[in-house]
């Protein structure tokens, strides 16, 4: 995999899997697993944890018919498949989100997810999108490689072997978990140790001393975010969110829940094993081999890493990316050059017990709201859930400010159907309208922070907006854009338009009360 001469291809007699991955099939079952150890029933896709890698070449169709065959109704038995970071550009009924654009699947039944990620590569991944389910494990990752990505000169390895999973997991049902709570223990790639759990084996990213790798770091956790590094490795940061940025060089990568990054490493040290450390935002420890995976060279014995006194200097800063191409932010380069300005203000009710943003809680609607625009109902105050639908209109510059420290601390908002430019990034008072970094999603920052983003509403449909953290969604942090609600003319399938009288005949107990 070096030079420039790759052709679509050799990309794809490569990749194997790539090629059978856009027609194929996920199984979505309950199993009993033990991924640290400690037994627990979970959600399995194609009978693993994480579900399998799906691969592809930049413009290549994806047809994945997943089927439902759970059957432990405490973790939810219907489901959904989101794409997460892939804009669905006219195909907004295939982005998997419950409720805004498609209803659930019914247990024992299947839906073809049948979609092309036109002008898209990079790293992305894919979830349940229906209430705390993918934090049960239905989650896994995405690659979209380019035969004609402008880094390929600068590694010579980048295949399923180099992608890093980071998961948060959890020795209860996530309906029993609390704010306060933190994960028994952080999984890479499916592997992890817990507190006075036994020792098992950890995943292990395996090198040959001299040869570069393009790692693609994906945070597919519920909850907490990170701070990755590599004892006494630095890396090259040339991918935020499926988006190529400026090669900058760092020591370790923050990343949030629902960011990925690429980053070049080069395997310069000596033939040993080295900690891989994913340090999350809660009090913990790297002892015994807890939220750790192993580096090892070819040639070191098959042991864990000695600790090394190696002193991280040199953090990833949102602030400091910036995008390769197109790299100005839409609009004009000053304040309140745009078409739309939305101030975005999130706080806690303690009255009702969950988030308001702008003064409303995010409530799922019991009609899709995708189904409400092709029905004609078109008004922001015709749609629901009410207060949290936003119509905005075609082919606009759209400014959204997210203040930031209330309610706690930081927030990680995704913004489905778009990649957007952040002008103003958590920690920073700078705006930069000129060559910010663009990406899906980004922290609102802490007090005093106004992270302000900017993006084009050229993808019809609506699209939610929300914290990555599953409980907060579930909790109601969350807000759906409807653009073009006038003209959305979407071709929806036979098999869309049968998920919902599917979905509605089931027991009320099943839709309104454990899978509410």
């Amino acid at each position: 995999m070096t030079g420039n001469s790759r052709s679509l291809l050799t990309l794809c007699l490569t990749f194997v899997s790539s090629c059978v991955a856009l027609n194929t099939q996920l199984v979505i079952s309950n199993a009993k697993i033990a991924p640290d150890g400690f037994a627990h029933d979970a959600i399995v896709v194609n009978g693993d944890y994480p579900g399998p890698v799906l691969t592809a070449v930049k413009g290549e169709r994806f047809q994945i018919k997943v089927k439902n065959v759970l059957v432990d109704e405490s973790m939810n038995k219907s489901t959904t498949v989101h794409w997460h970071g892939i804009k669905q550009r006219s195909s907004n009924e295939m982005d998997g989100t419950a409720m805004v654009t498609q209803c659930p699947i019914a247990s024992g039944h299947s839906f073809m997810y049948d979609f092309t990620p036109a002008n898209q590569s990079g790293s992305f991944w894919y979830h349940s999108h229906y209430t705390l389910q993918y934090c049960e494990g239905l989650r896994g990752p995405v690659v979209i490689y380019d035969p004609l990505d402008p880094y390929l000169d600068m590694y010579d390895v980048d295949d399923t072997s180099t992608i890093l999973t980071i998961s948060d997991w959890y020795h209860v049902n996530a309906y029993d978990i609390t704010g306060t709570d933190n994960p028994d223990a952080i999984l890479i790639n499916g592997r992890g140790r817990y507190e006075g759990g036994p020792p098992v084996p950890l995943s292990v990213l395996s090198v040959v001393q001299g040869k570069r790798y393009r790692i693609r770091l994906m945070n597919m956790a519920c909850k907490p975010s990170f701070v990755f590094s590599i004892d006494s490795h630095t890396f090259t940061v040339i991918e935020a969110d499926s988006e190529n940025t400026l090669p900058l060089a760092v020591d370790s990568v923050p990343i949030l829940v629902g960011q990925r990054y690429s980053i070049i490493l080069n395997a310069n040290q000596t033939v040993d094993n080295y900690w891989i450390r994913t340090n999350p935002n809660y009090n913990t420890t790297f002892a015994g081999g807890l939220n750790s995976a192993i580096l090892r060279y070819e040639g070191a014995p098959r042991r864990d890493p000695i600790h090394r006194n190696w002193t991280l200097n040199n953090p990833l800063s949102e602030s400091n990316l910036r995008a390769l191409e197109s790299p100005a932010a839409p609009g004009l380069p000053e304040a309140g050059g745009v078409d739309v300005s939305l101030n975005l203000v999130s706080v806690w009710d303690d009255n009702i017990g969950r988030f308001l943003i702008n003064g409303y809680s995010y409530t799922s609607p019991t009609t899709p709201i995708l189904l409400q625009l092709l029905t004609g109902q078109l008004t922001a105050s015709q749609l629901q859930p009410y207060g949290s639908v936003y119509t905005l209109p075609p082919n606009k510059t759209i400014e959204l400010s997210v203040p930031g420290g209330q309610p706690e601390e930081y927030h990680p908002f995704h913004l489905h159907g778009h990649s957007f430019s952040v002008v103003r990034s958590a920690g920073s008072d700078i705006y930069n309208y000129y060559n910010p970094v663009r990406r899906d999603t980004t922290s609102n920052g802490v007090g005093g922070d106004n992270v302000t983003i900017r993006f084009r509403t050229d993808n019809s449909g609506p699209w939610l907006f929300h914290c990555h953290i599953d409980w907060h969604l579930e909790l109601g942090m969350a807000v759906v854009f409807a653009q073009d609600a006038g003209d959305i003319s979407l071709g929806t399938s036979g098999a869309w338009n049968q998920l919902c009288p599917i979905y509605d005949e089931l027991p009320s107990i099943i839709r309104n009360g454990s899978e509410s």
